[in-house]
C-alpha cells in the first residue's frame, strides 16, 4: 500500500481547510444533493464530498457509508488532491499503490474510484467529490467531465458557505458561523459528558483607534486580534468575530478554570504583539467567562448572554 504524499503547501492548505469551519458540521441538503446525483448518475454504491484534513478524511456528504471520517494515510482522496485533475483507480486489485489497503481488503471494498479535486476560491485543495464502486469500472471522458461538472457544484456551495459563515474583514467565522459550529460542539460536548467554556471578548478603545488613526488601521486591528486567537487556539475549539468589536470564543474539552489559564496566556500573546507591532496603540480586551456543564447543559444563548454580562462588568470595574 502506498500512503498518500503530503503536499508542499499543507499548512496553508490545512489553514484554508480549517478557515471555513466546515468540519464536523451536520449535514447539509445542498451538498447531499449533489452526491445524491453522483450515486445516480454514475450508477455506484457510494459517494461522498470528502475533506482531507491533518490525519483524517472527513465526509461533509456521504452516501453508501455508514461513518463520517477514516484516516487520511488509507485514504484515496489523500492522493487526489495531489493533483488538478480526476484522479482515477479503475480496479484497485491490479494497481500495487491500493492492492492491499484496509478499505480494498475490508469495508468498503472498493475496487473502483474517482475522485476529482475540490479548489478553494484561492486554489488550495480542500478534498474531493468522489465516487466508489465494489466492482471494476471504466470511465469514459464523457463520465470524467460530468464528474468534473458537479465538483464545481460542490466548490460553488463551498464558496458560498464560506461567503454567508465568515466574517469579510478578519477571515474568521461570523455570528452565524460560530453558532452553526459551536451548537454542534456542545452536543458533543452533552453526550459525551465533556465540559466546555465560553469566552466573550471586547476590546478596549477601538473606537479611540477609528478616530485616531483611521478604519483602515482599525480594520488592521481587528485582524491582528483574529490571528492572535486563530494562533492561540485549539484545533477543536471555535473562535468568531460576532460584530464590530466583539469576539467570542468556545474551548471544548475545558472547565472554567483552565479557561481562565488560557486567557492569561492569550493576554501574554497579545502584550508581546503590542511590544512587537509600535502601531501607535495598543490593542487590549476585556472578557468574560462561563462553563457549559454537560449535565445541566445552558443553551448557547444562555452562555453568550451570561459572559456577555460578565465581560461587561470588568470592562466597567476597569473604567
Amino acid at each position: 500500500m502506498k500512503t498518500p504524499a503530503i503536499p508542499d503547501n499543507e499548512q496553508s492548505r490545512i489553514d484554508t481547510l480549517h478557515s471555513t469551519g466546515l468540519l464536523d458540521t451536520p449535514h447539509e441538503e445542498r451538498f447531499d444533493r449533489i452526491t445524491r446525483m453522483a450515486k445516480r448518475l454514475f450508477n455506484v454504491p457510494i459517494a461522498l464530498v470528502s475533506l482531507v484534513d491533518t490525519n483524517r478524511q472527513w465526509f461533509k456528504s456521504c452516501y453508501g457509508l455508514d461513518v463520517r471520517e477514516t484516516a487520511r494515510d488509507i485514504s484515496f482522496c489523500g492522493h487526489a488532491i495531489l493533483g488538478n485533475e480526476p484522479f482515477v483507480i479503475t480496479d484497485t486489485l491490479e494497481d500495487q499503490r491500493f492492492a492491499d489497503n484496509p478499505l480494498v481488503t475490508g469495508e468498503p471494498h472498493i475496487r473502483f474510484y474517482a475522485g476529482c479535486p475540490l479548489s478553494a476560491a484561492n486554489g488550495q485543495k480542500l478534498g474531493t467529490l468522489c465516487i466508489i464502486d465494489r466492482n471494476p469500472k471504466v470511465c469514459a471522458q464523457e463520465d470524467i467531465d460530468i464528474l468534473k461538472d458537479l465538483a464545481m457544484m460542490v466548490e460553488r456551495e463551498l464558496d458560498s458557505f464560506q461567503m454567508a459563515t465568515f466574517d469579510e474583514v478578519t477571515n474568521i467565522s461570523n455570528r452565524r458561523g460560530f453558532k452553526l459550529l459551536a451548537e454542534h460542539s456542545l452536543s458533543v460536548c452533552t453526550r459525551q459528558k465533556i465540559p466546555a467554556s465560553l469566552i466573550y471578548i471586547d476590546l478596549d478603545k477601538f473606537k479611540y483607534i477609528n478616530d485616531k488613526f483611521g478604519h483602515a488601521e482599525g480594520d488592521h486591528a481587528l485582524v491582528a486580534f483574529a490571528h492572535l486567537m486563530r494562533t492561540s487556539c485549539r484545533e477543536s475549539d471555535v473562535f468568531a468575530r460576532l460584530s464590530g468589536d466583539e469576539f467570542v470564543m468556545l474551548l471544548i474539552n475545558t472547565p472554567k478554570v483552565h479557561a481562565g489559564e488560557v486567557m492569561t496566556r492569550f493576554e501574554k500573546t497579545v502584550s508581546l504583539y503590542n511590544q512587537e507591532a509600535h502601531r501607535g496603540y495598543d490593542i487590549g480586551f476585556s472578557y468574560g467567562i462561563v462553563e457549559f456543564t454537560p449535565t445541566h447543559p445552558h443553551t448557547l444563548n444562555e452562555l453568550m448572554a451570561k459572559a456577555d454580562t460578565l465581560m461587561y462588568d470588568l470592562k466597567r470595574s476597569r473604567k
